[in-house]
C-alpha cells in the first residue's frame, strides 16, 4: 500500500511539473525567453513610443496586383492607407508600404500597427461603418488575390520608428517546423550581433493569426550591392554562420523579396 501511495504521489508531482513547463513555454512564445525580454526592453526605450513590446500587434496585408492594374492600385493604395492613418479616431497606424521588385512580382506590402488585438477589432469595426470602406472597395478591382496575417514584434527586435533613408528593403520569412519558435528564437537571437555591427533591423515578426509558424524580419539596404557586402562581413565574424547553420535546421521554407517603399510609406 505504502509502495502504492508513493508512486501515485509521483505521478502528480510529475504532472505538475509537466504543467509548470508547458506554461513557461507557453509564455516565452508569446512574450520572449526572459533574456530575450531583458534585451527588447532597454532597446524599446531607446525607440520612439510608437513601439513597445508587448502593446502592439502588426498586421501584414499582401495585395497580388493585376500586372495591367498596377499604377491604378497604387493610386488607390495611397489614398485608403494614408486616410486611415491620419485618421485620430482609429487605433491604428500605418508602418510601411512596398512594392516587391525581386520576388513575386506585382506583389505589394502594407504593414499596419494595431494597439493590440483590442486596437485592432476597434479600427475593423470603425473601418466598416466609415467611408474608408467604400476607399478600400475601390482596391478590390485591381487585385487577383489578397491575405493578412497579424503578428507580434519578437522581444529583442522592436521595428523601427519611421523614417527616410533611402535604398531597398529586404523582407525575409521562414516557414518554421511546428514546436521549433523558441528554438529559432534562442539561435538567432543570440547570433544576431553580428549582423547588428553593420546594419541595423526594421524589425522582427513572429505570426498569431493566419498563416502559423513563420517568422519575418526585415533590413534596409542603399542597395543590393551594399547588401551584398554587409552580408559577406557577417559571415566573417565567430557566430554568425553557426546561427545560420542552426537556424535553417528549425525552417521548412525561406524567402528574401526586395522590397521598394511606396511614396506614402513611413519607412523609405
Amino acid at each position: 500500500m505504502l509502495a502504492r501511495l508513493n508512486a501515485q504521489t509521483v505521478r502528480r508531482n510529475a504532472a505538475v511539473v509537466g504543467q509548470a513547463r508547458r506554461a513557461i513555454s507557453v509564455q516565452s512564445l508569446l512574450h520572449g525567453s526572459p533574456e530575450a525580454k531583458q534585451e527588447g526592453d532597454v532597446q524599446i526605450q531607446q525607440h520612439s513610443r510608437l513601439v513597445a513590446r508587448g502593446k502592439y500587434v502588426h498586421g501584414f496585408e499582401v495585395h497580388k496586383v493585376k500586372p495591367s492594374a498596377v499604377k491604378e492600385y497604387k493610386k488607390a493604395a495611397e489614398a485608403y492607407y494614408t486616410a486611415i492613418k491620419e485618421d485620430p479616431d482609429l487605433h491604428v497606424k500605418l508602418t510601411g508600404s512596398w512594392e516587391a521588385v525581386v520576388g513575386e512580382q506585382d506583389t505589394f506590402y502594407h504593414i499596419l500597427e494595431y494597439e493590440n488585438y483590442s486596437g485592432y477589432d476597434k479600427t475593423t469595426q470603425k473601418i466598416k461603418k466609415s467611408e474608408h470602406l467604400n476607399t478600400y472597395n475601390k482596391l478590390i478591382p485591381y487585385l487577383r488575390g489578397r491575405s493578412q496575417q497579424l503578428c507580434q514584434e519578437f522581444a529583442f527586435f522592436p521595428t523601427i520608428p519611421p523614417r527616410t533613408e533611402g535604398g531597398i528593403f529586404e523582407l525575409r520569412t521562414y516557414q518554421l517546423h511546428p514546436g521549433t519558435l523558441l528554438q529559432w528564437e534562442h539561435t538567432w537571437r543570440k547570433g544576431i550581433e553580428a549582423r547588428r555591427k553593420f546594419v541595423e533591423p526594421v524589425g522582427a515578426w513572429f505570426s498569431q493569426v493566419g498563416r502559423l509558424h513563420q517568422v519575418h524580419h526585415m533590413w534596409q539596404y542603399p542597395d543590393l550591392q551594399t547588401r551584398k557586402e554587409t552580408r559577406e562581413k557577417a559571415w566573417q565574424l565567430d557566430g554568425w554562420s553557426e546561427t545560420v547553420s542552426k537556424t535553417a535546421e528549425f525552417s521548412m521554407l525561406m524567402d528574401a523579396i526586395i522590397l521598394e517603399p511606396l511614396p506614402f510609406s513611413m519607412l523609405k
